[in-house]
């Protein structure tokens, strides 16, 4: 359940922004049958209540060179919080990780690395992922395609609520 109401009008801003990030509010009030001024204050709002954390530009990982993604799971020396404190602090720093999570299963962290290719992989997992602190356990899964990435977030589940004007 969201901390936020959002009505109908929230719902079309937040998606046709996912969709295009650089949308004018002008453009934006448009599509989303607005005048500009309520629009500009919709987004503000929103972006206030952390609904909208940020704008960025999705790049082409292939087109920069960054041709491998690797999927990693780690699994921590013990379960207390100093462990999982000190290696989330630890992969935060590192800018091959693009991703991080805290998972169940197996691994108790899974990270999305991208790199240029095998051999820079080899050389972060040797010279950087091995030495994280409290590391037990690494086990790497490599991409082979991807099918479907840096897709908006679901909107349907969110409940309308009444319409805010």
């Amino acid at each position: 359940m969201p901390s936020i109401a959002l009505d109908a009008i929230d719902r079309l801003i937040l998606g046709a922004l996912q969709e295009d990030g650089r949308l004018s509010n002008v453009e934006l009030a448009a599509r989303v049958g607005l005048s500009p001024s309520p629009c500009l204050r919709r987004v503000r709002a929103l972006e206030a209540a952390g609904a909208i954390r940020g704008y960025h530009a999705a790049l082409d990982r292939e087109s920069l060179g960054l041709g491998l993604t690797v999927f990693v799971g780690i699994k921590v020396a013990r379960h207390h919080e100093e462990p999982a404190t000190a290696f989330r602090e630890a992969v935060r720093a590192l800018p091959q990780v693009v991703s991080c999570h805290l998972v169940s299963g197996e691994a108790d962290f899974l990270l999305q690395v991208v790199v240029p290719d095998l051999p820079a992989y080899e050389r972060f997992l040797l010279d950087t992922l091995l030495r994280l602190p409290w590391v037990a356990d690494i086990r790497s899964n490599f991409a082979i395609q991807t099918v479907k990435g840096d897709s908006p977030l679901p909107l349907d589940h969110l409940r309308p609520t009444a319409s805010r004007g």
